[in-house]
């Protein structure tokens, strides 16, 4: 334990404390039940720009979850639902991706590391 654990806490509580717990998209349906403020972030698990979004917003974001739905599609598993995403949203796909949903709209939405310019607190 180092000198500044006990002030911020173990780099291990740390982690554990920035994790969102993510709701999987896995169906087209699922889109069509959105009924709270919702996030959805489009990953490609191939993607280090994508990896590195996500753990930045997960560290940014993890203390408004319970306000918010956070949901994750897994691109290269789920490549329909990323297309039917860009049909209802009228948004052109890109991979890492955040569209921020309220009542069934699109209220904001960003690509790459302009996703953590998108203050999610706004929204709730």
């Amino acid at each position: 334990m180092g000198i500044l654990d006990g002030l911020f806490g173990s780099k291990k509580e740390r982690k554990e404390t920035e994790k969102i717990d993510w709701i999987q998209l896995t169906s087209i349906e699922q889109l069509e039940k959105l009924k709270n403020t919702s996030v959805l972030f489009k990953h490609s698990t191939r993607c280090g720009i994508s990896s590195s979004v996500i753990k930045r917003l997960e560290s940014q974001s993890s203390n408004i979850e319970g306000e918010i739905d956070f949901f994750y599609l897994d691109l290269l598993n789920f490549r329909e639902i990323s297309a039917a995403i860009a049909e209802k949203y009228k948004v052109v796909h890109q991979s890492p991706q955040l569209l921020v949903i309220k009542d069934q709209k699109m209220v904001a939405n960003g690509s790459h590391y302009d996703i953590l310019e998108i203050d999610l607190k706004k929204f709730i």
